[in-house]
């Protein structure tokens, strides 16, 4: 029963992390758009700048600094999402091989390790 349980949860973490994913992509999308704007503002005439901003058409660069934040955010989150995955993934493969539900091998041992984010990524806030 255990082993269908952690399945059904890491289900639901990959759809999960699959959100996660789309919004890191997203938020990368708009930090690209950003660039290319700031890149055109300098091109472009003054008066064609301000028209542009008046339609709501050069406005990602003023949200660039927001946007890195969700971007570095939503990498943390994805992070630790997928540790809960290999967490899970571990108990899964566990299970298979006659672990007990307490999480103790068939000779009484502990079988997992405490998943901890990769280091280049910090503590998550």
């Amino acid at each position: 029963m255990r082993s269908v349980e952690l399945a059904v949860y890491a289900d639901a973490l990959a759809a999960e992390a699959a959100a996660l994913s789309a919004r890191l992509e997203r938020a990368r999308g708009r930090l690209r758009q950003a660039a290319i704007e700031r890149e055109a503002a300098q091109a472009l005439a003054e008066e064609v700048v301000a028209r542009l901003a008046r339609l709501g058409l050069l406005g990602a660069a003023q949200h660039a600094a927001r946007d890195a934040a969700e971007l570095e955010a939503a990498h943390l989150d994805l992070a630790a999402v997928q540790c809960l995955q290999a967490w899970i993934e571990s108990q899964l493969a566990a299970s298979s091989d006659g672990a007990d539900d307490d999480g103790a091998g068939p000779d009484g041992e502990e079988v997992t390790q405490k998943a901890q984010l990769p280091p280049h990524l910090g503590a998550v806030a």
